[in-house]
């Protein structure tokens, strides 16, 4: 058995044995951004807006109009589309009443109206100094053979940084990840960004998976096997470029996630393992014993 061969049954020996031991905390590997705000006043947002804001699942917190925009000289990019914010404007206005005086009184009335804004990820051209206001971002240090891997990959899908929670997206083939800096650990990001790749693999223009091909709803047996594919394919490549140690007891928490929900099936960790390692060999450029050497 090659020493390629060798980390896969490693790393997969190494998942079963956590899992035997239990549920492992599962941490998210980057850091949390804080409420949404203005850019310019600093000022949070409040009520039904942070829900609005927060859920749009940008990097960063801040926000700002079009106008605040212009005038910082800066524009949206191209295809960008705002998000409504709500207040409620306050007023005065008289009543039919009067007071001893014959002073008619008046009443506060209040209505609700809206306006739009656009985080600064969806920006351009903003002073660089404005949009580390409050950052605190980790320093990263590229991992050199974490990095080969990555810009290495045959049919790489685009791989777009700036956004909070990261995803694969099947119809524009492109992967969504936090900025590096914002992980805790470098090894965070990479592990991370492996699950992605991973998913992509799916795509019909590499492995053709069922699980990515085809809507899978939420929890379904297709959706818990495909998650079970890219963190064990995230696991190996980890373990390929010498970080599996670093981030194999966050992968175990997240596979028993999905295995409380197929423990019935005794051949699920044979299948994906065999299906994540079609994946690694894919993202490393080994498909059909071809491409290059690890």
């Amino acid at each position: 058995m090659n020493l390629k061969r060798n980390v896969y049954q490693l790393v997969t020996e190494r998942i079963i044995e956590r899992l035997a031991a239990g549920v492992v905390p599962w941490h998210r590997p980057w850091t949390g951004v804080g409420a949404p705000r203005n850019l310019i006043s600093m000022r949070e947002y409040n009520g039904i807006n942070v829900f609005l804001l927060a859920s749009m699942g940008y990097e960063s917190p801040y926000w700002l109009t079009w106008h605040q925009l212009k005038r910082l000289g800066g524009y949206v990019k191209k295809g960008e589309k705002a998000t409504p914010v709500v207040f409620w404007k306050r007023y005065e206005s008289k009543t039919d009443e009067t007071d001893k005086n014959g002073n008619r009184s008046t009443k506060n009335r209040s209505f609700l109206r809206h306006f739009s804004v656009f985080n600064v990820v969806q920006c351009q051209d903003i002073a660089q100094h404005i949009l580390q206001k409050d950052e605190q971002l980790h320093e990263f240090n590229p991992i050199a053979a974490a990095e080969s891997v990555v810009t290495g990959m045959p049919q790489q899908p685009i791989i777009e940084h700036g956004h909070q929670q990261a995803s694969y997206m099947p119809s524009r083939d492109t992967v969504r990840i936090s900025r590096p800096g914002r992980f805790k650990s470098v090894e965070g990001y990479y592990a991370t960004l492996f699950h992605e790749l991973s998913h992509s693999t799916g795509h019909e223009k590499r492995l053709d998976r069922q699980g990515i091909t085809e809507i899978a709803a939420f929890g379904s047996d297709k959706y818990s096997e495909e998650e079970l594919v890219a963190e064990m394919g995230a696991a190996f490549l980890c373990g390929h470029v010498g970080i599996g140690t670093a981030t194999i007891d966050n992968s175990a928490a997240y596979i028993h996630h999905w295995m409380q929900r197929l423990k019935e099936d005794k051949r699920l960790i044979v299948r994906t393992a065999s299906q994540a390692q079609k994946a690694a060999d894919f993202i490393l450029g080994e498909r059909s014993g071809q491409g290059r050497c690890p």
